[in-house]
């Protein structure tokens, strides 16, 4: 049985986006004492996995939301593995900052969803 639309794209996109991260940040931690361009193409590298997850995510996303709600959910997915990355790998600290624009997200969800 087919996992619904909804519940397929959002794990494709969880799966991206932990590619996604560690392509734009991980390399803050592992690879700074290095020049520039070695880590650009090991993020590129990394990026490749996002895109093939991340395009037919969308793919499959567009059948079912607009493209809007598609977006929102998106940077809704983007802002829960980016906190937990935040702490857990890069050791930054946990800020009250974190809950306040998971919030506003929340609001945004709700209207990006509220109407057909």
């Amino acid at each position: 049985m087919k996992p619904p639309i909804i519940l397929e794209t959002t794990v494709l996109l969880i799966l991206s986006n932990v590619f996604m991260t560690f392509a734009w940040y991980g390399h803050l931690r592992n690879l700074s004492t290095r020049a520039w361009y070695v880590a650009a193409l090991i993020s590129w590298g990394i990026a490749l996995f996002e895109y093939l997850i991340q395009v037919p995510a969308n793919r499959i996303g567009y059948t079912a939301m607009s493209l809007p709600q598609l977006k929102i959910l998106q940077e809704v997915i983007t802002l829960a593995i980016f906190i937990p990355f935040s702490i857990l790998f890069m050791k930054q600290s946990m800020k009250l900052d974190f809950v306040y624009a998971g919030l506003c997200m929340v609001g945004a969800v709700y209207f990006m969803f509220r109407s057909p």
